[in-house]
């Protein structure tokens, strides 16, 4: 059990038998009344999120998940399916299970699956992913109005902008946080 004093960004913890991740807190002290903890909470099966008051110093169960070190095979068009390194047992994942991190995940990638109990839950990208650009459009010399960037596609279908020099064929190190473009990447 964790108060939810202690409550942090990132903290898992179960309500209503689904696991739960806190975005967003803040303590709040009313002048009359007693205080209390306003929260945002993401629901890590199904990507839906709720806000949820509770009193302040109310326990709540804590989440325990196992991160595992699976290799991404390939997907069948619903489903996502990775391979434990250790137990080659297989696993599948939903669209709605990986959220965003669909958009860069490449195959033979190794990622961390996380798991609650039996069950499958969700995943933990890597903070940096390295990718090749199929795609780009033109960089005309001078054309700095818009910032000095353009659009560009990536091999798994991400788009990302990039400075006007990266082109078609270059690969690049993206923050998968974030989305954005960190580097090109030199081979």
């Amino acid at each position: 059990m964790i108060s939810t004093n202690d409550f942090r960004t990132g903290l898992t913890i179960e309500l209503d038998g689904q696991v739960w991740s806190v975005v967003e807190f803040m303590h709040v002290k009313p002048g009359k009344g007693s205080a209390f903890v306003r929260s945002k909470l993401k629901n890590l099966e199904t990507g839906a999120t709720i806000e949820r008051t509770f009193r302040a110093g109310e326990k709540v169960p804590r989440a325990r998940l196992d991160h595992r070190k699976m290799e991404y095979l390939y997907n069948d068009g619903e489903s996502y399916y990775f391979m434990d390194e250790e137990t080659f047992e297989q696993a599948a994942l939903s669209k709605e299970q990986l959220g965003d991190g669909i958009k860069y995940l490449k195959e033979n990638m190794v990622i961390d699956v996380l798991i609650h109990g039996d069950r499958t839950i969700g995943v933990e990208l890597p903070n940096f992913v390295e990718l090749t650009l199929v795609e780009t459009e033109p960089g005309i010399k001078g054309d700095t109005a818009t910032g000095g960037t353009k659009g560009a596609i990536t091999e798994t279908g991400a788009t990302v902008q990039v400075p006007l020099f990266v082109e078609a064929g270059d690969k690049i190190r993206i923050d998968t946080r974030t989305g954005e473009y960190m580097e090109r990447v030199k081979e």
